[in-house]
């Protein structure tokens, strides 16, 4: 676990009525209980849940999962009250809408560019998605921001950080969560490859404060779909609350739990990912058709180029695969950090493209 930074230090305690922020049919909502809520034991003959007797997959997985909650409680030192762990983080995402957004009243606020989920989720709730552009470092500008914040049916904003497709960390969060008190909604998907200090340090400070991050990028379980929200242990209460009983399967559950039983590995593959990184961005500039090469804190990095449809369709032919960004970055492409050799082609199909 990386140390937190001075800067993350708790002050104050900034606390606001989270029942306030949610739907009043999900304050009266009586939550599903599954077999597994009423016996948790691991031990007797289970004949509660109409399982199948036979087989290697017939039991239900823990609906709570406890042994990764407990396993992340110990890694980031955050109590497991403030954690849930959904069926990865576009889950955790949609489920805020759920809690927080009335359809066709409320409003959510992010950031352009960023992650397409939030305005997919937004839509697939009838909930109105305001986007503020980024300025031209990629950062929020603070005042096209205050326009909004007499806005009282804006609930949610999401921030991405290090933000996506950019690839940067955005700053001034505080500020942001200092002049808002609706839920704001940091997305730290990719904060294992950054050097800032994450602002899981901060949800004992403040109370609307949620923070996204997952299995799926650093720790390499993009498959297994699992993401974790930590929040003040009242939010987390209606997550577990409207939740489907058995949101995430007991096989993504021990993929998770043996990743994070090998911290070592972790750590030794997110090494060779960021090495791999410096060679891009050192290698990079030097080829022709790249333009630009934007900073990173991310395991990717985005890239200006001449024509950028000309150039992913180009690198398609060539069995090279990378993200084209040109509808929300003009004339960017955003390129993975791969292996040594999968990096090796990359470049050389650059190369052969100047």
């Amino acid at each position: 676990m990386k140390s937190p930074c001075n800067i993350c230090k708790l002050l104050d305690m900034q606390k606001i009525d989270i029942k306030k922020m949610v739907r009043k049919n999900i304050l009266d909502l009586k939550p599903y209980s599954c077999a597994r809520d009423e016996y948790s034991g691991e031990d007797g003959v289970f004949l509660d849940a109409n399982e199948n007797p036979f087989g290697k997959l017939n039991r239900y997985p823990d609906p709570h999962q406890k042994k990764i909650k407990y396993k992340l409680s110990e890694i980031k030192s955050v109590a497991v009250e403030n954690i849930f762990v959904g069926n990865g983080s576009d889950e955790v995402i949609d489920l805020a809408f759920r809690i927080f957004c009335n359809p066709g009243k409320d409003k959510v606020l992010s950031f352009a560019p960023t992650y397409g989920m939030y305005e997919v989720s937004a839509k697939i709730n009838n909930v109105e998605m305001i986007k503020i552009p980024l300025n031209k470092s990629f950062q929020i500008d603070f005042e096209k921001l205050d326009n909004y914040m007499n806005d009282e049916n804006i609930k949610m904003i999401f921030i991405c950080s290090p933000n996506n497709p950019s690839g940067n960390c955005i700053y001034k969060i505080d500020e942001v969560l200092q002049k808002f008190n609706g839920i704001v909604i940091v997305d730290e998907a990719y904060w294992d490859f950054c050097k800032n200090c994450s602002l899981i340090t901060k949800i004992n400070q403040y109370s609307n404060l949620i923070i996204l991050q997952t299995f799926s990028k650093a720790w390499g379980l993009a498959e297994a779909r699992i993401g974790m929200a930590y929040a003040d242990a009242e939010i987390i209460s209606f997550f577990n609350k409207i939740k489907p009983p058995y949101n995430v399967s007991g096989l993504n559950q021990k993929a998770a739990l043996k990743a994070l039983e090998n911290h070592a590995e972790f750590e030794k593959r997110k090494a060779v990912i960021l090495k791999q990184k410096e060679l891009l961005e050192k290698k990079l500039p030097a080829i022709d058709v790249v333009k630009k090469v934007y900073p990173s804190d991310a395991n990717f990095i985005l890239i200006e180029t001449e024509n950028a449809d000309e150039i992913y369709s180009k690198l398609v032919n060539k069995k090279v695969i990378t993200r084209n960004r040109n509808n929300l970055v003009k004339n960017c492409i955003r390129i993975t950090v791969g292996s040594s050799l999968e990096n090796k082609k990359l470049l050389n199909a650059l190369k052969e493209l100047s």
